[in-house]
């Protein structure tokens, strides 16, 4: 019974971490088709507190996907591209005093058997910005947020799943007011 309450813990902690979060929040009043061409952002890019191998992972990412959506790399872009990071770890608790019992809640006449299980996972958020070139003004902006992975192979695959998903989410699809 434990083994098979210890299987389905795990089942579910593994698709928790797995999950991307991804939100975004845009201006309105951009014509967000009049943009054709891209760069990156290096001062931005930069100040961004992760080595510089996720870096290069994320950018790659990035090129990617933006050349996916039609977009072309430029030395003289419509946008630029832009990222920055937090990191936060995140304890996880699960208490089972699974047993028997005489009475409801706490009873001194309690037997049974309980364990607790104690796992830490850390989050990490990518921020990706896109700044318009002539105004340099932010005009779109991509979060997303999830488990951070370790080794090589599963981080640059992370990597890649957290940019498709947030930049899924561009050009923002905008509502005209009747």
């Amino acid at each position: 019974m434990k083994k098979l309450l210890f299987a389905c813990l795990a089942v579910i902690t593994l698709a928790s971490c797995s999950s991307v979060r991804v939100a975004t929040d845009y201006d309105p009043q951009v014509n967000f088709a009049s943009y054709k061409s891209f760069a990156f952002y290096k001062p931005g890019i930069d100040k961004a507190d992760i080595s510089d191998l996720d870096k290069k992972r994320i950018l790659r990412a990035i090129e990617q996907e933006m050349q996916k959506k039609g977009f072309v790399k430029s030395n003289n872009p419509d946008v630029l591209i832009s990222i920055f990071t937090k990191t936060s770890k995140n304890i996880n608790i699960y208490q089972n005093n699974w047993g028997y019992g005489y009475s409801w809640g706490w009873s001194p006449y309690y037997w049974g058997t309980g364990y607790n299980t104690v796992s830490s996972t850390t989050e990490g958020t990518l921020y990706i910005d896109l700044i318009d070139k002539n105004t340099m003004e932010l005009v779109w902006q991509g979060m997303g947020t999830g488990a951070l992975a370790q080794d090589m192979k599963r981080k640059t695959e992370h990597i890649n799943t957290i940019v498709v998903k947030i930049l899924e989410k561009y050009p923002p699809e905008i509502k005209k007011k009747k």
